[in-house]
């Protein structure tokens, strides 16, 4: 009986550590856990559809940058181009003709659409050559006039067909 209840502890254990969250089962085997982001507190997010973000790009200021700020309270005229930009920048990280610059992830895209319409052409030119059989014979153009002066010959379709076109008096179409 006391070795039941062994058992049933380990496996009881077993099942606990299973079903433990998956984060400590990963920091249980070395890996690093991600902490979640609480969306509750104010971010900083730059983008041109939100030109006021929730909090300041830079939360912590050096002593330079806390002296820009209580001069920021002055007048602004007092402060130079350089300053009123260092202001800037505390408390944006972009501009709006930076956020809006265009990228050059499009020319990865085209890159990899390219890549994949090579490689689908390797793939069709492979198949033609290797997995198809050739061509029958009923495709050659030889093949395909002898079967139109047979039809011709026949008179198939007199009335409205492939022989109406036809000019047997003179051999040649109308």
């Amino acid at each position: 009986m006391l070795r039941l209840t062994r058992v049933g502890g380990l496996l009881a254990r077993r099942a606990t550590a299973g079903l433990s969250t998956g984060a400590s089962r990963m920091a249980s085997h070395g890996h690093e856990i991600t902490e979640t982001v609480d969306m509750s507190k104010p971010m900083y997010c730059d983008r041109v559809d939100t030109p006021l973000p929730d909090k300041p790009y830079k939360d912590v200021l050096t002593e330079a940058e806390k002296s820009l700020k209580q001069k920021e309270k002055g007048p602004w005229g007092q402060l130079s181009k350089e300053e009123k930009i260092a202001l800037y920048r505390l408390m944006f990280c972009q501009t709006y003709p930076e956020m809006k610059r265009r990228t050059d992830e499009w020319k990865t895209v085209f890159g990899g659409i390219f890549f994949f319409i090579g490689f689908v052409g390797l793939v069709v030119w492979w198949q033609r050559i290797y997995v198809y059989p050739p061509r029958p014979k009923t495709f050659e153009d030889e093949y395909m006039a002898q079967q139109v002066k047979r039809m011709l010959d026949m008179r198939v379709n007199p009335i409205e067909g492939l022989s109406s076109k036809w000019d047997y008096d003179k051999g040649q179409w109308k």
